[in-house]
């Protein structure tokens, strides 16, 4: 009988429950362990701490991610948001400035010139931009004559060649020190990729006037973005523009206001980084 009793203990400690896992004690009961959940670890949320740490040092003094998930969400918004448009061009936010040239050779796709002044001004009839950048700009002036104010366009695309002439033209004025801190060399221009704009008389008094005054206030809202701001010559490589802007599109204005400043130049710096960022397998 004792024999018996003491298969039928040992059957009982030994049993096991499908799917369960059970866990021996010292003074001889067996329970069932609790299940421990398994943390999955994003790889892009180390991938934002990686590219951080390529940025220069006035950025990481300036640009600070308190919640990475919710950075995480907001930068894959803007990178589809990015996918609208023309995939046959190069994209909305392509790097390029003193240290990334696009060469000789490109030109925007399907350029669209200027002819119609119903709701925005030209002095030159040799003017033409993006078909994306043109839209944004006409929907951007409408609002401003609303607002009683007429935007004059005064530079738009440059080619290759065109920027090659501007800069020596600058360089003979004002020699090459002072050149290279107002005027882009060939291949280096934002206005070659057809999506920036210099507004109104192009010189430091556009800040003070009343079109100067509503871009500031209003551009990003439509997509427009400062591409020179003051005091950071030492990021863009220019002196302040206040003139000069670029289409980056609603979602990346606001990208760029939330995390980096308000600076272009830090924004593009970023989402170049993450592309070409191929580490841990992302």
């Amino acid at each position: 009988m004792k024999y018996f009793k003491m298969i039928f203990i040992l059957a009982l400690m030994t049993a096991v429950i499908p799917g369960c896992s059970r866990k021996a004690h010292a003074d001889g009961y067996v329970t069932q362990a609790e299940e421990i959940p398994v943390v999955k670890v994003n790889p892009e949320l180390d991938k934002i701490d990686r590219v951080f740490e390529k940025m220069g040092t006035r950025f990481k003094e300036e640009v600070k991610i308190s919640d990475k998930e919710v950075f995480l969400s907001d930068l894959k918004t803007v990178l589809e948001e990015e996918k609208k448009y023309n995939p046959n061009d190069v994209p909305l936010y392509y790097l390029i400035d003193k240290k990334h040239n696009i060469g000789e050779n490109y030109v925007p796709d399907g350029l669209v010139k200027l002819t119609d002044k119903t709701d925005y001004n030209f002095w030159r009839e040799d003017l033409s931009l993006r078909p994306d950048a043109e839209s944004a700009l006409r929907v951007m002036a409408r609002a401003a004559k609303n607002d009683g104010i007429t935007l004059l366009v005064s530079s738009t695309y440059r080619s290759y060649e065109y920027q090659k002439k501007l800069f020596q033209r600058w360089v003979d004025i004002d020699g090459l020190e002072e050149a290279e801190r107002e005027s882009a060399r060939a291949g280096t221009s934002q206005h070659q990729l057809g999506l920036a704009i210099d507004f109104g008389s192009i010189d430091d008094s556009f800040a003070e006037t009343k079109m100067g005054k509503w871009m500031y206030e209003n551009a990003a809202s439509f997509g427009w973005s400062l591409s020179f701001p003051k005091n950071y010559e030492d990021i863009t490589g220019y002196r302040w523009e206040s003139w000069h802007f670029r289409f980056v599109g609603v979602p990346a204005c606001n990208f760029q206001k939330k995390y980096f400043n308000d600076v272009q130049q830090y924004m593009f710096e970023f989402i170049d980084a993450w592309k070409n960022d191929v580490g841990a397998g992302v």
